[in-house]
């Protein structure tokens, strides 16, 4: 499993950096225009933020077994992909909708935490 988590935010961390770059040269100018500048950096840094999360949990999965490993991996990665996702969708499409399912990711994101936390309480 720690394999999957690694790729996956190896792919995370190629595409974040790929798009916070396109962001930032290509993209400025269009996303200040429409107001959606900050909204879109904000889709990168969470994403960011948790494709290094994804990241340690691979390796603590290669020194600690926990099935609660596991569930913060897949959190955090429909947490991604759900909040980033979001976020980057209403930034190309102005789809304003994609507001109210936002938050689903970062519920995704304290759930993976909070298995993380239960790694930690259940292995120590």
């Amino acid at each position: 499993m720690h394999k999957l988590f690694l790729i996956i935010s190896s792919i995370s961390g190629i595409l974040a950096v790929g798009l916070g770059a396109f962001g930032a040269h290509a993209l400025k100018s269009k996303l200040e225009t429409e107001g959606t500048l900050d909204i879109y950096q904000t889709a990168v840094q969470y994403q960011f933020y948790h494709t290094l999360a994804l990241l340690g949990i691979a390796l603590l999965m290669t020194k600690i077994e926990s099935q609660w490993l596991t569930y913060a991996g897949y959190s955090i990665t429909l947490g991604i992909l759900i909040f980033s996702g979001s976020l980057y969708v209403l930034c190309f499409t102005g789809m304003k909708w994609l507001g109210a399912v936002t938050p689903i990711g970062g519920l995704m994101f304290i759930a993976g935490w909070l298995c993380l936390l239960m790694t930690a309480i259940k292995s120590l």
